[in-house]
């Protein structure tokens, strides 16, 4: 069997070679390919494009696709395999995603190719819950605007909720979606004492969390709200402006998950307007947010740029997580 790998910025050549030598000691040929740009921010234009668009909105340039009908393997992480390249690709069985999600693969088309299509499901899921738990503190506690302000030598001791700041001990979490990434949310919260209460009609109970039986009493009780579902048509805008309306007015809500979770005019209404006390952000419906964006403009918000998933550990260990699952889809 030959595979064909697809290096960026961020899963670059040398880590692709590193991670996936578990392949190539089970007579897998490896080759690595370098789709690289000037700038990580340039990558993640075209990212951008291809999610917003699908995976045969970019080209991949033909000097990166030479003899690629010799390969049954393809592997990427963010290089785009679109029409194109499966046509092109005569004996591709298999393409391999270094990421949760497969957006920049034309999985249906692949699929009717008789391809099958591989994520790496949770390879960022530590990641993403640690950032989730940095982001509860950064706004319960002020952390990103007084850094802010002390940088523009402001000694800031106005704020937004400077009348009940809390701690998290005792408080009540919830989370809505207990997948991997939830429960280990939950698990570091433990820590802090926090009281975690948990919404998913897909998990069963889950010892030392209590399982509510809806997202509304789940919202209802929760001081602090952090959502983990996956997109689906079902949880499109699953926090919509009436469950919004049912948080208490001293509640946060925290999303590094997915913007198209949520409502978000409904979201920005009830932070203009004062009606919970403050929101932690990771990803949002325009990205980059552009200039007259209406969350630039709040002051009970922390932002932060599409980042909760982005560590050097997690890019470095997904080729690992992947040639181990890969491997045993193949029985070895």
């Amino acid at each position: 069997m030959k595979a064909l790998a697809f290096g960026d910025n961020l899963i670059d050549v040398s880590m692709l070679n590193q991670g996936l030598v578990a392949l190539a000691e089970n007579d897998i040929d490896v080759t690595v390919r370098d789709w690289s740009h000037a700038s990580t921010e340039l990558l993640q234009a075209d990212n951008l494009i291809v999610e917003q668009q699908g995976a045969n909105a970019v080209e991949v340039s033909d000097d990166l696709l030479d003899d690629i009908d010799q390969f049954d393997l393809i592997i990427t992480q963010f290089t785009p395999i679109g029409k194109k390249i499966i046509d092109r690709a005569k004996k591709l069985k298999y393409i391999g995603v270094l990421r949760g999600g497969i957006e920049n693969v034309d999985k249906e088309y692949a699929e009717s190719k008789g391809i099958k299509v591989m994520n790496t499901a949770g390879r960022n899921a530590r990641a993403v819950a640690e950032f989730t738990v940095g982001m509860i503190l950064a706004e319960t506690r002020n952390i990103g605007r007084t850094d802010a302000a002390m940088l523009k030598d402001i000694w800031l001791k106005d704020f937004p909720n400077q009348d009940n700041i809390p701690e998290i001990g005792g408080k009540t979490i919830g989370i809505a979606g207990f997948g991997h990434i939830g429960q280990l949310v939950a698990q570091f919260l433990k820590g802090f004492d926090a009281n975690v209460i948990y919404y998913d009609k897909y998990v069963p109970q889950v010892d030392g969390f209590e399982k509510v039986d809806s997202l509304d009493e789940l919202i209802r009780r929760s001081d602090v709200l952090s959502v983990h579902m996956r997109v689906t048509p079902e949880t499109e805008h699953i926090i919509n402006a009436s469950r919004i309306a049912e948080l208490k007015p001293t509640a946060y809500f925290i999303n590094t998950a997915r913007a198209e979770l949520v409502d978000e005019d409904a979201l920005l209404d009830a932070l203009e307007q004062g009606k919970i006390a403050g929101a932690a952000i990771d990803t949002f419906n325009n990205e980059p947010l552009p200039d007259d964006s209406r969350f630039l403009k709040l002051k009970n918000v922390t932002l932060t740029s599409h980042l909760a998933g982005s560590t050097a550990d997690a890019f470095r260990n997904t080729p690992k997580l992947f040639a181990q699952r890969f491997l045993a889809q193949l029985g070895k």
